[in-house]
């Protein structure tokens, strides 16, 4: 096959610049989902043919039917089955609540995964917020702490993990991540407390009553969903080629290769036809979320596919052998791609470095193992696309009319100036 030209990486350049930029310049234009689609497609469709003249066609087509469709499905079903529980939490919007429930779901995101603990708890997050006029922070906070840095303590928390866990990664293993996910999770929820308390006291207090109608502090309606997203959960962790070799087969039919997202579109059926018009209605529920990301995540999956082409061709050529190295190089691609293949894409380079010998785990260096998952899991939040569930909580939180950051606002106002240093600290203190 003939080499890549460095021209093709150009639309995966202006996708980037279009989520980026075309909020910010176009607004009204770009709320219409028909625009986002059609620059998407205009994006897709000529690395597509580019690739299959070049004789890449198997990579994109694997790209979109292995890393997207279940990328899609995943989030999809984590979308209607989370829509269908209503959580009332009869609190206050005050800056310790507030912090309990980014506490929770710091902690619950390494057992449920960051996209269906994110999807789940951003709904009652918001209408408990909904008499405070300044929030966008607690959005923010939120991205950083549910939907990203929570999830590194299992394969079950963040998708990297679990590529990993199926590349021979012990499941507990993880657990050793936990000094970094604990001083993550300490020093983010110590800053976002003085920092909610400072727009606290600009608030209008008689406002800020609790927003559940019931006597008890939660209220929840929608059990049956909750048993339904951990049918989700077991899915994802044992429907699959580790436990079900047969689904690994070259020659296996389709309906083996996607026995899980069958399965995961039958749990959405079930969640969208069992649960009452009503909950859904409380959550004002809307498809508009799921079909941006939807939208604009084909392009961004199809556009990025010759950047892992040329990452994958020239990976003798880089010169990473320290786990300072691993975890920056990690970090800053899985701020632009999918933190998913960019970690397969590592740990693959690993694997051809003099990284065996006795502190060999899942066949690499554990310390480079460790600055792969932490940098793909952490990095993940610098930018709305490191990680699925981050444009999602954004298109909600304005969906119920949070005024959130464009792009690089969000990058130059949030994820450098707070998260950079704290990622840094972390490669100091625990990576080496």
């Amino acid at each position: 096959m003939t080499p890549l030209s460095i021209w093709s990486l150009l639309p995966f350049a202006l996708m980037l610049a279009g989520i980026a930029l075309a909020p910010v310049i176009f607004p009204r234009l770009w709320e219409k989902e028909r625009v986002k689609a059609a620059y998407s497609l205009a994006m897709t469709l000529p690395v597509v043919a580019y690739l299959a003249i070049m004789g890449y066609g198997d990579d994109v087509t694997n790209q979109m039917l292995y890393d997207y469709m279940p990328f899609l499905v995943l989030v999809g079903t984590l979308y209607v089955v989370t829509g269908g529980i209503n959580i009332a939490l009869n609190l206050a919007p005050s800056p310790r609540n507030n912090a309990a429930v980014l506490l929770t779901g710091f902690v619950l995101s390494s057992i449920m995964g960051t996209t269906g603990v994110s999807l789940l708890l951003i709904r009652p997050l918001l209408a408990m917020n909904e008499q405070r006029r300044y929030k966008a922070h607690l959005i923010l906070f939120f991205v950083a702490l549910v939907a990203n840095c929570g999830g590194l303590l299992t394969p079950l928390g963040d998708p990297p993990l679990f590529m990993l866990f199926l590349r021979g990664v012990p499941f507990g293993w993880f657990f050793n991540l936990l000094p970094s996910w604990l001083f993550m999770g300490i020093v983010m929820l110590a800053i976002y407390f003085v920092i909610d308390h400072h727009y606290y006291k600009k608030e209008d207090k008689g406002a800020m009553q609790p927003s559940g109608n019931s006597s008890h502090i939660i209220a929840l309606s929608g059990v049956g969903n909750i048993v339904l997203l951990t049918a989700v959960v077991l899915c994802v962790a044992f429907i699959n080629s580790e436990y079900i070799p047969a689904m690994a087969h070259k020659e296996a039919p389709l309906h083996m290769k996607f026995l899980r997202e069958t399965l995961l579109v039958i749990i959405a059926f079930i969640s969208w036809f069992s649960t009452r018009k009503s909950i859904r209605t409380a959550n004002d529920y809307s498809w508009e979320p799921l079909n941006e990301i939807a939208i604009l995540f084909m392009g961004v999956f199809a556009t990025m596919t010759p950047a892992l082409i040329f990452l994958r061709e020239n990976a003798t050529h880089i010169a990473l052998h320290s786990p300072a190295g691993f975890y920056y190089a990690t970090g800053i691609l899985s701020s632009f791609l999918d933190n998913t293949p960019t970690t397969v894409a590592f740990y693959t380079l690993a694997t051809e470095t003099d990284a065996g010998g006795a502190n060999s785990v899942g066949g690499i260096d554990a310390t480079i193992l460790a600055a792969i998952s932490t940098g793909a899991v952490f990095f993940g939040s610098m930018t709305y696309i490191g990680n699925g569930p981050n444009l999602m909580v954004k298109s909600i939180a304005e969906h119920c009319k949070v005024k959130m950051p464009s792009f690089f606002v969000y990058m130059l106002r949030f994820a450098l100036p707070l998260l950079l240093p704290l990622f840094i600290s972390v490669q100091l203190l625990f990576i080496g």
